[in-house]
């Protein structure tokens, strides 16, 4: 996040400075994390294409440092409050001349955490992440992983699975657009599923992966595709993500691969009727249900097993999916993921411009770029004398 913004009226880049965060998409992590609960009973963690580095930031505050955010600082905040009114109440009635001394929040940091960041840019270091500067799309990537999640694996065993899987695996990576959106919309597919390939590798069987999409015409495609590896995959949108953006986030919860499955980066996801097949065996797995009638449904027989799915989610909200005749093959054609508009409606839009006070001071960046692509562009302008090269006296 550099000194200079296209629009300064920005909530989130001014906020992300005032907090300490190196980029305003630690925002959009932190909502997706308040939706999904990301960092639940997380401890070993991958972050692809991670620079500047301000998801890594966020793993390394929550996760190491035990720092809270958003809906879990508010509901740790309310409970203190609680305690400590019950606690006044308590010591007024004991002895009412006694002053209370004001509690201190407690961080609590977890056990044996392990984070490492990869990205083909440089990132300045952070407090216990482990950085290594490759390319996910190359296959010699794996083994610098591997080692650095298991100091003690063997190269030359040429293993392409992790013998000590992580719990997460997040990606905020994305090219650098061209304006054209189909191209734009291909080339960050290719990189998701370089990352989604990475992560067959790395993941243990319950595990989480978040990536950046492009939504484009053929995106129920590759959510398809996703759905084949994991449980439940959703398409979300958190408030910090500009609306006028095709960004948004694919959520793949529950990782559960296919039965005899081998991740390789020497045979990706997806070569040839590789992908076919595992679809047609994930679908013999799915439970038989038996074919209902529109009045069964309106009459409310859909409870004793008719032809849909329901899903009884936590936050006790009923998820109802009608199952046609070819939804044995669903997973080889297209299917629509949900799509949920992630953090809280009070927050700031991200496309809005609010005003900014009078007595406003400008912040430095938390972390200046470290190597920017346009650095070459500036040094050569600045080489010739400017935008407009060297005037003649």
């Amino acid at each position: 996040m550099g000194k200079s913004s296209k629009d300064k009226r920005d909530a989130y880049y001014r906020l992300a400075k005032e907090q300490g965060w190196r980029a305003r998409s630690a925002f959009k992590l932190l909502q997706l994390d308040e939706e999904f609960d990301l960092f639940a009973d997380v401890t070993r963690v991958v972050d692809l294409c991670a620079a500047p580095g301000s998801w890594s930031q966020v793993l390394s505050r929550v996760l190491i440092k035990g720092e809270k955010f958003g809906r879990t600082a508010w509901e740790d905040k309310q409970e203190k409050l609680r305690q400590r009114s019950l606690q006044k109440t308590r010591e007024e009635v004991d002895s009412p001349d006694q002053t209370i001394a004001p509690q201190v929040s407690e961080l609590k940091p977890r056990k044996d955490v392990k984070i490492v960041a990869i990205d083909l840019q440089p990132m300045s270091p952070l407090q216990g992440i482990i950085t290594l500067r490759a390319d996910i799309t190359h296959p010699s990537t794996v083994p610098m992983l591997l080692k650095a999640l298991d100091p003690n694996y063997d190269p030359s065993t040429k293993c392409q699975q992790a013998s000590q899987p992580v719990d997460l695996v997040i990606s905020d990576g994305a090219p650098d657009v061209t304006g054209l959106h189909d191209l734009d919309i291909y080339v960050q597919s290719q990189l998701l599923f370089a990352a989604l390939n990475l992560t067959l590798c790395v993941l243990r069987p319950g595990g989480k992966f978040v990536a950046k999409i492009f939504r484009g015409r053929n995106v129920d495609l590759l959510f398809a595709q996703l759905k084949i590896f994991f449980e439940r995959v959703v398409v979300a949108k958190p408030r910090s993500s500009r609306a006028s953006s095709v960004e948004a986030f694919i959520v793949c919860l529950n990782f559960s691969p296919p039965a005899g499955f081998n991740a390789s980066l020497e045979e990706p996801m997806g070569v040839g009727e590789k992908l076919e097949k595992m679809a047609k065996l994930k679908a013999q797995h799915a439970p038989i249900i038996a074919s209902p009638t529109l009045q069964d449904f309106m009459s409310g027989a859909w409870s004793a097993g008719a032809n849909m799915q329901v899903i009884e989610r936590d936050d006790c909200i009923t998820e109802v999916t009608l199952l046609d005749e070819e939804a044995e093959d669903s997973r080889n054609g297209r299917w629509i993921a949900p799509f949920i508009a992630c953090g809280d409606l009070s927050a700031f839009d991200a496309d809005a411009s609010y005003h900014l006070p009078k007595d406003r001071i400008i912040l430095d960046p938390i972390q200046p770029p470290t190597a920017p692509p346009y650095k070459r562009a500036l040094e050569t302008r600045k080489a010739a004398g400017g935008a407009y090269g060297k005037t003649s006296t």
